[in-house]
Parts: structure tokens; C-alpha cells; sequence
């Protein structure tokens, strides 16, 4: 038997091999062709690139009168493959992939772990699996005259046929199984494994972390500074459980815009400090810059071509020099583009461009636009993942549509009310986000969310 199983595609090139079995005698007296085509019931009804192939195949039945020798079987179930495949295999006989080319060659695999030997096209995959397995023969697909001579030599070489049939079963177990695949992996990688060198921190991101087990993050603007008399309260209880409780923020804002207001408000410095919507993190209170993060979020990242891409859509406008950055790019919405120009335009626009890009809309009017990589929240939880404080001890204040991923997740969350309380408040789910009424004072809040804070882990007083 003459196998040969595929779609009915003009592509799969099954008309040149009953060519090449119908203009051979010696072919037509050795064996049957049998070509299994995808199913059908009625031809006329099929795609037109089926309707093609299967119009041909019967001509040339017809023409090269194969009657009794070529099977052309209207139906088969995916269960009965492996069976036709074995039937084959114990006539002794082949399996043949005429394709134009083939970008793997699964058909291949299947046919030499039953043990039936394999003719298939030089273009393409079929070039690795006969190196690996050595179970078959590849044909330029184009010539009929070849495609007979290759069949004939696996047909009359006994011998041959043994010992393709050997190395099908076998090698496709050694080389083609998912053990096989597992086992291949795990040797590429182990080398790299053995080679990583654990990463080495300076001393000041170090000592920014040495004594607490926990972290306090909070927003800037919507935040920390909505209420005076609640910020003066909060920093004198930061200070008293400093060596306790780490401190940080995370703003949209750049690092000069932050240090001032820090010290026209009497904010302690913190621990960490994530700026620029999360493009930068400073550690300690010497405000060390985290390289490795830098080097990390740049990828891919084209601000020259994100701006020609913005630049002429009505209602945007670059913000000023001061609130751009290396990885930050800040535009304002004109109020009457707010429902037009929404996020989801803004970053179809840039995907169209392929630009691999985060974009944050804020109080409907600030537009911030950073590589895929920069986030408040993917910067938070590198700081955690590197003091080693899980997610569960970080309690995230927030209050801007930009800290959305810090608060979801596994941090304790606190959404502090503000005008765009309902951006995050539609937003948020789970019982570690607590949402703070807008009746209760912003003071008594922030009490009560470090006090529960505190008292959430086992030795906090």
C-alpha cells in the first residue's frame, strides 16, 4: 500500500503523485495508492481549492485507468488514523507527503512510530525529521519522475524498509516524545541555569530595608496630600514605627517635583520611591536610582516615535518640559476630547504602529504614556520581590486611575475618596481593598487603615 493522508489543498500537491504512480506499471503491479482527503459528502459543496484537488484526482483516475488500484475513501474518523497507518505499515508498505512544503511534518512523525517508512517533500521540515529519524526518503516535490523512483527503491529494497521501519519507531520515541521534548529542554537550560549569579544589591538599597517586615505605599497628590491635618498625623506615627513599617511612594510624578514637596510638607523621606508613574525607583535615604530596573523597563521603548504617531491628533498637547521624563510621556486632553480621545483609541493607535506601550488616562485630562514594562504596580512589586516582603504585608493608599495596578492583586488596599474615587472604586475586588467612605474624615482613615495594617501579622502591637 501507497499512503498517502492529508487536506484536500492544492498545496499538498497529491496530484503529481497519482501522476507518478499512473504513468508507472511497475508501480501500479507492486502496490495500491490509497489517499485519504479530508471527508465529504458532496464535492460540489466543498471550498473551492477542495473542489479543485478532488475534480483532478478522479480525472486522472479515469485517465490513467486506476480502477482497483487507487482508494480515494469518502469518510474516515481521526480515531481510525493510527489504525491506517498500522495497516500499511504490516503490507509492508509506504507512506508519501507530496506537499509543495511542509513547515513541520506531523503526518511524518506518525507514520515512522508505526513503523512504516516515509517519502516526503525537501522543502521545509521534513529535511530535520529525516536527519533525526532516518526513516525516510525526501523528493523535490515538483517531479513526478523522482516521486516514482523514490517509491520503487523503499518498494523493492527489503532490506531498506527494515531498517527505516527500526529507526521510525525508535527514534521518534527518543526524539519526537513529550519526554523527549522535557528531556532536550532541561539540557539547554540547566547550563544556565548553573551559570546565573545571584544579583548583587548596593548597600544603600540594603539597609533600606533591613529592619521592616512590612511596607506602607502611598500615592502622592490624591493621597497624602489631600488633608494636612491627616498627613501631619500620619507622619508622626510613620516616625514612631519607622523601624518597623518601610515607608514609600509611588507618583506619577519626576524626582525633583517630588523632593520639594516633601520638604514644603515635612514628609519623612521614604524608604522607596517609585516616580514617573513607575519608571524610576530610589532606594534609601539617599535616594539611590535603581539601574538594573532602568535598564530593565527600556525595552523596546521609541518616545521619538510615539510623539510622530500623537503628535497632530486633535485635543492632545505635550505637557510641559517639567513633567516629561527619560521613560514618561505626558500629554493633556482637551476637555472637549474627553469622550472622543478615550484610552482604548489612544493605544489602538499605537498598537497599529506596533508600539509596545502602557497608557494611563487620569481625572479624565492627563495622558501618560510609558514602555510595556513601567508600571507603579510592576515597580512595587520588584521592590517587594527584592526585600522580600510578600505582597500580603503591603498596604497600598491610593486615589488616582493610574495606581489600579498597585491595588489589585494580593496587597492590603486602601482607595481614598476623591473625585476620582469611582475610576478605581468600579475597579477593585476582594476583601483586602477597603473603600473609604467620603462621610468619614480623611484623618480617622488613615488611623484606622495603619492601625489594622499593623495589627494584621502576628508580634505587631
Amino acid at each position: 500500500m501507497i499512503l498517502a493522508l492529508s487536506r484536500p489543498d492544492p498545496r499538498k500537491n497529491i496530484a503529481t503523485l497519482v501522476q507518478a504512480y499512473g504513468e508507472s506499471p511497475e508501480l501500479r503491479e507492486m502496490a495500491n495508492l490509497v489517499i485519504v482527503a479530508g471527508n465529504r459528502d458532496d464535492i460540489r459543496e466543498m471550498n473551492d481549492g477542495a473542489q479543485e484537488v478532488l475534480t483532478e484526482l478522479l480525472v486522472l483516475l479515469d485517465y490513467y485507468d486506476l480502477y482497483g488500484k487507487l482508494a480515494l475513501p469518502k469518510k474516515h474518523l481521526p480515531s481510525e488514523v493510527p489504525a491506517i497507518y498500522r495497516m500499511a505499515a504490516r503490507a509492508c508498505g509506504i507512506f508519501i507527503n507530496p506537499a509543495l512544503t511542509e513547515p513541520f511534518g506531523l503526518t511524518l512523525l506518525e507514520s515512522a512510530a508505526t513503523g512504516l517508512p516515509f517519502i516526503a517533500t525537501e522543502n521545509g521540515g521534513p529535511q530535520d525529521i529525516v536527519e533525526n529519524c532516518e526513516a525516510g526518503i525526501l523528493v523535490d516535490p515538483l517531479s513526478a519522475n523522482d516521486l516514482g523512483k523514490a517509491m520503487k527503491t523503499l518498494l523493492l529494497d527489503g532490506e531498506l524498509w527494515r531498517k527505516f521501519s527500526a529507526n521510525g519507531i525508535k527514534n521518534v520515541a527518543l526524539k519526537y516524545s513529550w519526554d523527549a521534548h522535557a528531556r532536550s529542554y532541561l539540557k539547554q537550560i540547566r547550563p544556565l541555569v548553573a551559570a546565573h549569579k545571584p544579583q548583587q544589591y548596593s548597600p544603600a538599597i540594603l539597609r533600606a530595608s533591613r529592619f521592616a517586615d512590612r511596607l506602607i505605599v502611598s500615592d502622592l497628590d490624591k493621597t497624602l496630600l489631600s488633608n494636612p491635618t491627616g498627613l501631619r498625623e500620619f507622619c508622626q506615627m510613620l516616625r514612631e514605627r519607622r523601624k518597623q513599617v518601610a515607608f514609600g511612594i509611588a507618583t506619577a510624578r519626576r524626582l525633583d517635583a517630588v523632593l520639594k514637596l516633601l520638604k514644603k510638607y515635612r514628609i519623612p523621606k521614604p524608604d522607596i520611591l517609585i516616580s514617573s508613574l513607575g519608571s524610576q525607583i530610589h532606594y534609601g535615604r539617599e535616594l539611590e536610582v535603581s539601574t538594573d530596573w532602568e535598564t530593565h523597563v527600556d525595552h523596546d521603548w521609541n518616545p521619538r516615535a510615539i510623539r510622530r504617531i500623537l503628535r497632530d491628533i486633535p485635543g492632545l498637547e505635550l505637557q510641559e518640559d517639567s513633567e516629561q521624563s527619560k521613560l514618561k510621556i505626558s500629554f493633556h486632553i482637551d476637555p472637549s476630547q474627553q469622550g472622543i480621545l478615550t484610552k482604548e483609541k489612544i493605544v489602538s493607535l499605537l498598537r497599529q504602529e506596533e508600539q509596545s506601550v502602557n497608557v494611563f488616562v487620569s481625572a479624565g485630562q492627563n495622558l501618560d504614556i510609558t514602555p510595556a514594562r513601567v508600571s507603579k504596580g510592576l515597580a512595587l512589586r520588584y521592590v517587594a520581590q527584592i526585600w522580600g516582603i510578600p505582597l500580603e504585608r503591603v498596604l497600598v493608599a491610593a486615589g488616582a486611575g493610574t495606581d489600579e495596578d498597585m491595588i489589585t492583586g494580593n496587597t492590603l488596599s486602601v482607595v481614598v475618596h476623591n473625585r476620582q474615587h469611582e475610576t478605581l472604586e468600579n475597579q477593585v475586588e476582594g476583601h483586602n481593598v477597603f473603600l473609604q467612605p467620603s462621610r468619614m474624615p480623611w484623618a480617622y482613615w488613615k488611623r484606622l487603615s495603619i492601625t489594622i495594617f499593623l495589627m494584621k501579622f502576628p508580634g505587631s502591637r
